[in-house]
């Protein structure tokens, strides 16, 4: 036997479970959308738009059958099962979450899903063919300079931009750096 130090190192510890971000995450921004939502229909029927800094932005109330940018109107039932199955995968890969980054992400995505899920199973003109409420408008009132959306929409968005940005970055679902361990020397 020698008393050499063994090269071998015991791997980091992962960081803990964040499951609790998503889990705070997802409905705060699903509360928020229900209730733009609401007060957007119950304010905004049947109004003009109401202008903001000068018309930059605008409130407008648009019932949307299909997706962005008003595409698919007539597969409301089918955007409702892709929006079902993102919910379904996001919930599957939560129990793997020790990155923060991963779990806002994540609750941005899985809240925004459900904020227009919940327009499509609830509004009109039924289950599962209900039509997305949208209220914000940028530049133009008829969404002709970019499409009317709602806060499920940007929080979907933001979500969809920092896993992107968590990718390139090399972060990983649980908390550690892709490829960390090949720049690191052993032992340090």
């Amino acid at each position: 036997m020698t008393d050499e130090p063994d090269e071998r190192t015991e791997p980091a510890p992962l960081p803990p479970r964040r499951v609790w971000v998503l889990a705070l995450v997802a409905p705060v921004v699903l509360l928020l959308d229900i209730l733009t939502k609401v007060l957007a229909v119950a304010t905004l029927e049947d109004r003009p738009p109401v202008r903001l800094l000068g018309g930059l932005v605008n409130l407008v109330l648009v019932r949307n059958p299909g997706a962005a940018f008003s595409m698919a109107t007539g597969y409301t039932w089918v955007l409702s099962i892709i929006a079902l199955g993102v919910v379904l995968v996001i919930i599957r890969i939560s129990r793997k979450l020790r990155s923060v980054g991963w779990a806002i992400a994540l609750g941005l995505v899985l809240g925004g899903a459900l904020g227009n899920l919940v327009d499509r199973v609830f509004r009109a003109p039924g289950p599962l063919q209900g039509h997305v409420v949208d209220v914000i408008s940028v530049v133009r009132t008829d969404g002709s300079f970019f499409p009317v959306f709602n806060l499920a929409d940007s929080s979907i968005v933001c979500g969809g931009i920092l896993l992107v940005l968590l990718a390139l970055t090399g972060r990983e679902l649980d908390g550690t750096r892709a490829g960390a361990a090949e720049r690191e020397p052993a032992g340090e």
